[in-house]
């Protein structure tokens, strides 16, 4: 584990994004989005697994061994890592996500200061869109902690797994993670309705039916902030109204031209000037003429609104990067970004045993253990007692119920 940890300490150092360890390779490093080989560093097939079972608790390994990988969050070095355990032809493959060891702010992230209005939205839908790897989840908890920060409210989150942990100040966090404390987010979605609250944020919105229930909370007063695949707002706004069936597609584009408050795409492209990868943004409002080619089915427009709009503060990336980005005097370097910070207090995280779900092995599958009563042996009981014990789910044989039966009658 030292050695796991002296890697981390070097990658922070060194602003270095993201690593992988895979068995008898050299380790791989990703800084400004360039791939690296360290050929000094190598760890054999057992190390990785030795350090597998250190990462993960018993039910992690368990779904490694079910489903071939797992996602989880870290915290070493005080750093919070997102690590993704895979099994590959080399074996067990780990890849590494290095977060920062504090919540980020919007200045600090190198974002456009218009994102602290997003906090002062009361109800509707944000999305925050992306490819992988593009700080998705880095600008939500920069959003979520400016609303921790400023206002009274219940954010609960829905996320997998749990990346940035936020302490309440002036609202009330309670965080879920996919697994542990909700099956889906689907599930996560309807229980949260009754969970009095203000803010709703949901890591992924990738099924038809989690982005129809994001939107019938955010119609019934919630703000709801969530992530997307999409690489522009034309292409949210499509995946969002087309991964329904077609009957159901114009209530969705009504649900969402009536709820939909803001889409941000964020994409990380190195900027000479910054010396570093910074965010370029494209951002639209849900505005009435963006809300009305929703509704209209539209979508081929919605740059040509956006663009029209700028004094609205809205932007396309490339006027983005003209008007915002290449006149800006001065960055917060990554280093500062990514430096390490001390972990909240271990006091605040607690898993409960009543939430313990009881495995049984059966040879190389595990499944949940069947709610049924005692087995009681007949032999061992008393004869008054033999009526009310025999069940039909009992594993009893028949040749010990007879007997005692023969040997109760005589």
């Amino acid at each position: 584990m030292k050695r796991f940890e002296n890697i981390i300490d070097t990658a922070i150092k060194e602003c270095i994004s993201d690593i992988h360890i895979t068995g008898e390779h050299p380790v791989v490093s990703r800084k400004n989005g360039d791939i690296q080989f360290h050929g000094s560093l190598k760890w054999t097939h057992q190390e990785i697994d030795d350090l597998t079972k250190k990462l993960l608790t018993p039910l992690q390994l368990d779904r490694l061994r079910q489903e071939k990988s797992v996602d989880v969050s870290v915290s070493t070095s005080n750093a919070r890592l997102r690590v993704n355990v895979f099994t590959t032809m080399r074996g067990i493959s780990i890849a590494i996500r290095i977060l920062p060891g504090h919540i980020p702010t919007i200045e600090e992230l190198n974002l456009h200061p218009s994102l602290h209005d997003i906090s002062k939205i009361k109800f509707g839908l944000v999305l925050i869109c992306g490819g992988t790897g593009e700080g998705k989840t880095t600008t939500i908890a920069a959003i979520i902690n400016d609303i921790n920060n400023s206002h009274q409210a219940h954010i609960v989150t829905i996320e997998d797994p749990v990346e940035y942990r936020f302490q309440s100040k002036k609202s009330f966090i309670e965080q879920r993670e996919i697994g542990p404390h909700t099956p889906s987010f689907k599930q996560g979605l309807i229980d949260v309705l009754r969970e009095d609250a203000d803010v709703i944020v949901v890591g992924e919105l990738r099924e038809g039916e989690t982005m129809q229930l994001a939107l019938n909370a955010a119609e019934s007063g919630h703000l709801v902030i969530a992530t997307m695949h999409a690489g522009s707002p034309e292409e949210a706004i499509y995946r969002m109204c087309n991964a329904v069936p077609v009957e159901a597609q114009t209530e969705v584009r009504n649900q969402l031209a009536s709820t939909l408050a803001w889409i941000t795409v964020q994409q990380l492209v190195y900027l000479e000037k910054a010396g570093q990868r910074v965010p370029i943004l494209t951002i639209a409002h849900g505005t009435q003429a963006i809300k009305n080619i929703i509704r209209e089915n539209k979508l081929n427009q919605i740059n040509n609104a956006i663009d029209t709009s700028k004094n609205e503060g809205m932007f396309l990336s490339e006027r983005y990067l003209t008007q915002y980005l290449n006149t800006r005097s001065a960055f917060t370097p990554y280093g500062k970004i990514f430096r390490p910070s001390a972990e909240l207090s271990p006091d605040n995280f607690y898993q409960s045993p009543l939430t313990d779900e009881p495995q049984v092995k059966h040879g190389a599958r595990y499944e949940r253990r069947k709610a049924s009563r005692p087995i009681v042996d007949v032999s061992e009981s008393s004869d008054e007692n033999v009526d009310n014990i025999l069940d039909i789910n009992d594993n009893i044989s028949l040749h010990k119920i007879v007997e005692k039966l023969n040997k109760n009658s005589e």
